[in-house]
């Protein structure tokens, strides 16, 4: 059975910095994309970013050029770094591995970027 961990959540300012991991119960290599999502009160879960196989990226609009994602696949954890946060971001974040027809949702993780 697939598993997401996903750990590294918390309160930050706004400007601040986080980096958000999610760890796979196997090798990422698996999946044919991974990728983040996030889930703001009274808002439809969207999504963030995500990362192919072949280390192809894309981002959602409001955090180009502030959030990257990236792959370890020595350590089956993708990662998301979020810079000069904004109260907008304030969300429950999401992993998720994409295999074929099939999503895998890791618990989530709360972020809260708040002065």
């Amino acid at each position: 059975q697939v598993q997401l961990v996903e750990s590294g959540g918390g309160l930050v300012q706004p400007g601040g910095s986080l980096r958000l991991s999610c760890a796979a119960s196997r090798s990422i290599f698996s999946f044919n994309a991974m990728g983040w999502y996030r889930q703001a009160p009274g808002k439809q879960r969207e999504l963030v970013a995500t990362i192919t196989s072949g280390g192809s990226t894309n981002y959602a609009d409001p955090v180009k050029g502030r959030f990257t994602i990236s792959a370890d696949n020595a350590k089956n954890t993708v990662y998301l770094q979020m810079n000069s946060l904004k109260p907008e971001d304030t969300a429950v974040y999401y992993c998720n591995a994409f295999h074929f027809t099939q999503y895998y949702w890791g618990q989530g993780t709360q972020v809260t970027v708040s002065s």
